[in-house]
């Protein structure tokens, strides 16, 4: 740890601190932060990007009194280290250890947790109308990136900002020309003409003082003067987007220069209204690797801090899996196209979009647009596929509804992340899509076990012409026969008796079916026969297999990675109910609370979802079965 890095305990310690030494700070946090993330994990490139502006924040404003409001949150590492946190960093992302975005629950100083994009003007307008209301004084200030601001939710903020002149609130954008990958649309081209402009801040000043310094003898001058300080703004930026909107801009200026940063942000405190900071820094700073390719570095696991490579060997993932058969498919079907909303990368769409340029499309962070746009495509003949992490879909739930499944339309959602993400906790953990999906007509929900299973499951999903969603965890992709090239078409609805056995019924989805069979093993090896249902289709279900091996064996355990409300365990809870079947139903699913950071399989072990667990389980459930049947026969001989 640094010398002065271990001095500063709190932002008043970051307060006191003489200016000559800040570099030297950036210098010791910047090394900090590599060297944890390696062990740990997590968003490198954005915090080493954010080090002097979070600096910078903490010296100008007072936290906890004025309100700092973190976009996405994984950018706040340096803030979590300047207020206290400093000692129990080593936790970072790990079970029951510092989250890796910011947390009420975790220290005075975070005021809001995020975890999802686009979400930070909002909240931070909520809380200066409240503390209007309430006839307080403190700063709020929302700390927003140009990727997070081409989110729709963003827009609706900065357009309610404007109309509340007399609110104060101070808008941070963050200006790296980045989200997780490159930015796209006409933000993102606004926002570089700016930034490379470099004329513009400096004639924008010269301007403005020379048309202060002219007498404004009455009204007409003055409106007259006005108009010529606006035509020559429009001369210099093709439109000045933001005061449009209403905001007071500052900037652009260089989120790496300390100078500049306290002065414009001492600026933006004492100005009156929504003031906006156009703050440009450079992702990955101070970590080579990173700097060249920021958008590996966005998030790490554990890694090399001399070369940036990966520690752990990589595998092949469902991601992979889903990647190689969209390439497959839209080899032979040009009608194929993929959409991405700011994830390319991550959900697995960077060959497809290296090899069908013209078929591929990046939307930015705007999951909405993203589905109502594939819906669009599907009207018109195209069969898109709409790759989204699990978490993410959440945010285009009415546009699923309403666009795609209301008009039958044959849109593919890849669904990434489905199940225990891990590390990134609450925000991120894919555990409730089966529940917001399942209930919409139309929809047809699968969940594969294996790399077979999960190609067959996007040929089937490209021929059956409806809403169709694959969900798949990030995890390993237990490998099939490799010979095997050919795709198949999955019969509709349709489950399989992957092992028969008469002493339990083990029911399951996706994944989680492998964890199962390997627990019926285990019971084999004790006697216990069990026989595991395995279902493809999570809707439709294969009522007819559930029915008969239910009817014949009243011993049921249910295993999802899920919340068991609105879940597998809710479907067939409502099938049964409704046949009139009884059966002693048992279920190992995950609770009705939020799921905590931690490794996806200290997740599993946690909540039951191993398969050891799921042994235990089943044996408990035929054992007390056996036992109360040989006591009713017992005490029948009896009487």
């Amino acid at each position: 740890m640094g010398i002065i890095l271990d001095s500063i305990n709190s932002p008043e310690d970051v307060k006191k601190l003489p200016k000559h030494k800040l570099s030297t700070l950036t210098e010791e946090i910047r090394e900090f932060i590599i060297d944890t993330t390696s062990k740990t994990g997590g968003h490198l490139a954005p915090n080493l990007g954010v080090v002097e502006l979070t600096i910078a924040l903490h010296r100008v404003f007072k936290t906890p009194a004025d309100k700092f409001v973190w976009d996405v949150g994984h950018q706040s590492y340096i803030h979590k280290l300047l207020t206290g946190r400093r000692d129990s960093f080593d936790t970072l992302r790990q079970l029951d250890g510092l989250s890796g975005f910011p947390k009420v629950t975790e220290s005075d100083h975070d005021h809001f947790n995020t975890g999802h994009s686009s979400t930070s003007i909002s909240a931070a307008l909520g809380m200066a109308l409240s503390r209007d209301i309430k006839k307080e004084r403190n700063k709020v200030v929302a700390v927003i990136g140009d990727g997070a601001l081409t989110g729709g939710m963003a827009f609706e903020a900065l357009n309610h900002c404007g109309h509340k002149q007399n609110t104060d609130l101070t808008v941070v954008l963050n200006d790296n020309e980045m989200s997780i990958g490159e930015n796209v649309g006409g933000l993102s081209s606004y926002l570089s003409r700016v930034r490379t402009d470099p004329k513009y801040t400096k004639t924008k000043e010269d301007i403005e003082f020379i048309l202060k310094k002219v007498p404004a003898i009455g009204g007409p001058l003055f409106r007259s003067l006005d108009r010529v300080k606006d035509s020559l703004k429009y001369m210099l930026v093709a439109g000045l987007l933001f005061e449009e909107l209403g905001f007071t801009y500052l900037g652009p200026i260089d989120g790496h220069d300390f100078n500049k940063l306290e002065e414009v942000l001492k600026q933006a405190k004492k100005t009156s209204g929504p003031v906006l900071v156009h703050v440009i820094t450079k992702k990955g700073k101070g970590f080579s690797p990173a700097e060249k390719t920021p958008d590996k570095f966005h998030g790490v696991s554990p890694f090399d801090k001399t070369t940036g490579i990966p520690l752990a060997k990589k595998k092949k993932t469902f991601t992979d899996g889903f990647s190689e058969a969209l390439c497959d498919l839209a080899k032979l079907d040009e009608k194929i196209v993929a959409i991405s909303a700011a994830m390319t990368s991550g959900t697995g769409l960077s060959k497809f979009a290296t090899k069908y340029p013209q078929r591929f499309f990046d939307v930015g962070i705007a999951e909405q647009h993203a589905v109502t746009m594939a819906a669009g495509l599907a009207a018109d003949g195209l069969k898109p596929v709409f790759a989204v992490y699990s978490t993410f879909l959440q945010r285009g739930y009415d546009q699923v509804l309403h666009d795609v499944c209301l008009q039958n339309l044959p849109v593919v959602f890849a669904i990434d992340r489905a199940g225990i993400v891990g590390a990134d906790g609450e925000t991120h953990q894919g555990i409730y899509d089966i529940s917001f999906l399942s209930h919409i007509p139309n929809l047809k929900i699968i969940a594969p076990k294996d790399e077979k299973e999960l190609k067959d499951s996007l040929f089937t999903a490209f021929e059956l012409k409806c809403p169709v969603a694959i969900r798949y965890p990030k995890d390993t992709l237990p490998v099939t026969d490799k010979k095997e090239n050919k795709y198949n078409k999955l019969p509709l609805g349709k489950g399989n008796a992957l092992t028969t056995g008469d002493d339990i019924i083990i029911i399951s989805s996706g994944a989680t079916t492998n964890n199962c069979l390997k627990a019926a093993e285990m019971l084999k090896n004790k006697e216990i026969y069990a026989t595991v249902l395995h279902l493809p289709f999570i809707k439709p279900l294969d009522d007819d297999i559930l029915c008969k091996y239910i009817k014949e064996n009243s011993k049921v355990l249910i295993v999802e990675e899920h919340t068991a409300i609105g879940g597998l365990t809710s479907l067939i809870a409502a099938l049964l109910a409704s046949k009139n079947i009884k059966a002693n139903v048992n279920s190992i699913a995950l609770p009705d609370e939020f799921i905590p950071q931690g490794s996806r399989s200290e997740i599993i072990e946690r909540y039951g979802l191993g398969c050891d667990d799921i042994y235990d389980s089943a044996k408990k459930i035929v054992i007390k079965e056996n036992s109360y049947e040989n006591k009713k026969k017992v005490g029948s001989i009896t009487s």
